[in-house]
């Protein structure tokens, strides 16, 4: 997953950039590769709700991919993975406890640590595929 930043470059030498798709996102930095570097810590911030949020993301529009002018900056995938995680279930309507109940685990806190930029095992991907066919989860993974 990468969403596309529209770069600026100041008189002084300095570049700054902010997301087309999610406004308030952007960052500086005095050299195109430290921009990126900072753009990319940026994004992931800003993607990373805080448990229980509801608040849901546009996705990286897909035709902005063929304007080279934009840099791509990619999100994490375990970012990635519980902003589609979070994003489903409130789309679906679905509270915390019936998205854990439909995925099969024990207990709230094993849900709720989907929904952070956790570290989810091959096992529970799994689960989330099967009980979340709708996902795309290779939205998660950068080209």
């Amino acid at each position: 997953m990468e969403y596309h930043f529209e770069l600026h470059q100041e008189d002084e030498g300095w570049f700054w950039a902010e997301c087309v798709e999610l406004k308030g996102c952007l960052s500086d930095g005095d050299r195109v590769e430290d921009l990126k570097l900072r753009l990319e810590d940026a994004l992931n911030l800003y993607l990373n709700e805080p448990i229980g949020s509801n608040m849901v993301f546009p996705l990286p529009d897909k035709k902005l991919d063929e304007n080279t002018s934009f840099l791509r900056i990619p999100v994490k995938s375990n970012v990635a993975f519980a902003m589609l995680i979070r994003q489903y279930r409130i789309s679906n309507r679905m509270t915390l406890d019936q998205a854990r109940e439909k995925i099969g685990l024990k207990n709230r806190n094993s849900y709720v640590k989907l929904e952070s930029a956790g570290n989810p095992t091959m096992d529970t991907i799994s689960m989330v595929i099967k009980s979340f066919p709708e996902i795309n989860l290779n939205e998660c993974f950068s080209r």
